[in-house]
């Protein structure tokens, strides 16, 4: 019996069926057989089998093995983008265009509209149905349908921003600019950092605070794309957000390491140690926050919509990340596709608690009807999607730029944002 028994894995290797349970199906660098005789490059963020929370990487390696086992003959190779996301989005945008662009991939919806200018991407449209298609928020199926009618990626998941705090040092909900300085000054008072939030240059620098402006009623570009944020409808507008941010900081409200702080991982890690009682952040940092803290200190915690420079002027940015199409090859543009279907659209957004970007799967899963999750909710009917024009990531940098010469004092608020918006011009000026 040994001996027939021996004969048939020889068979089996020499015939290479072997299961695929005689290996790991998932590897830092790689999901499916190692042998596998198809091959799909997917750049990905840490939103996969890599993650940095083991609830979540356990639940994306049960949804990845899934996946593969679905999908006989196929490996994915897993490329992880780095913590720079803005350098590792231009990076791809620059391979794509020389024809060297992983298969798949993670883009970020607030760069999409350079990948659809440069015609990068693949249509992805035969995978979807239709209503799927018409089951994403407005914002949404603009950002991912070309001129032609095509969709080209599908955001899976959007989020938004909100203001953070420990109900123990700051029992109130700050509703207005005035109310978060003096929540800041009083988690000062308690011998903590007063409100934290991205302040380097970094895209979450600009976006988590535009909320600010946009709140007022500001307008960063007009119809045609031009930027006019600090044009005489607006100008008002942008310097008083940016003061407000300043204030902050002047009046001690906000320490001054805002200015070196470019990670929400940042924002996490202080309020986990306990450094700090308010800060600026995503809505999918309820999670973390919760799975690492003790349940008697994540108790403490809550969450509100960003202040206003009234309690009625307020907004929220609400970004997320895509999956598109790179290559010339019909079957990985198909597998792609079935990648964004049948791990991200629903099951990821599940296991992250990342909000849906298809209105039908808040009903789908329960874990979108708690409270948190109806706050997040409420919040998103005044959020703002970054613009779908070119000069976008353009004027997110001179917002970084400005916020940093504003934040260090090394500029007066109206040279530092007339200087940003001439920098915005002249870039547009070169498109």
């Amino acid at each position: 019996m040994k001996k027939s028994l021996l004969a048939a894995l020889a068979a089996a290797t020499a015939l290479g069926c072997l299961p695929a349970a005689a290996e790991d199906l998932i590897t830092s660098d790689r999901v499916g057989p190692s042998d596998a005789p198809k091959k799909m490059v997917f750049r990905m963020t840490g939103d996969g089998p890599s993650s940095t929370d083991p609830t979540w990487a356990a639940g994306y390696s049960k949804l990845y093995t899934d996946f593969i086992n679905n999908h006989p003959g196929w490996q994915l190779e897993l490329q992880m983008m780095t913590g720079d996301i803005s350098q590792e989005q231009a990076r791809m945008l620059e391979q794509a265009k020389a024809g060297h662009a992983p298969d798949c991939a993670a883009v970020d919806s607030f760069v999409l509209p350079l990948f659809k200018q440069a015609g990068v991407l693949k249509s992805l449209s035969p995978y979807f149905t239709k209503e799927e298609i018409d089951q994403l928020f407005p914002f949404v199926r603009d950002g991912v349908t070309g001129k032609d009618g095509q969709v080209y990626a599908w955001w899976w998941s959007t989020d938004l921003r909100v203001l953070y705090r420990n109900t123990e040092i700051v029992p109130n909900e700050p509703a207005t600019w005035d109310d978060t300085k003096a929540a800041g000054l009083q988690s000062v008072e308690a011998g903590m950092e007063g409100i934290l939030f991205n302040g380097s240059r970094y895209e979450g620098t600009a976006f988590d605070w535009l909320g600010n402006f946009w709140g007022q009623g500001g307008k960063l570009v007009d119809d045609a794309g031009k930027p006019i944020f600090a044009d005489a409808a607006n100008r008002d507008k942008f310097i008083k957000a940016v003061n407000y941010y300043r204030d902050l900081v002047e009046s001690g409200a906000a320490p001054k390491r805002v200015t070196t702080i470019g990670s929400y991982d940042d924002l996490n890690a202080a309020a986990v140690a306990g450094t700090t009682a308010l800060f600026v952040g995503g809505n999918w940092q309820y999670r973390q926050l919760q799975n690492s803290m003790d349940p008697d200190e994540f108790a403490k915690w809550s969450f509100s919509m960003l202040p206003g420079i009234t309690a009625d002027q307020r907004s929220t940015g609400t970004g997320g990340w895509t999956v598109a199409a790179f290559s010339s090859e019909p079957e990985k543009v198909e597998m792609c596709a079935a990648l964004a279907r049948e791990i991200y659209m629903g099951p990821a957004n599940a296991l992250q608690e990342q909000l849906p970007t298809r209105a039908d799967l808040y009903d789908k899963y329960d874990v979108f009807k708690s409270e948190a999750n109806q706050t997040f909710a409420k919040a998103l009917k005044v959020g703002q999607a970054r613009p779908g024009v070119l000069i976008y990531p353009e004027i997110s940098n001179q917002i970084q730029i400005m916020m940093g010469k504003v934040l260090t004092g090394a500029a007066a608020t109206d040279a530092a944002v007339d200087d940003a918006y001439k920098a915005a011009l002249d870039a547009y000026a070169r498109l």
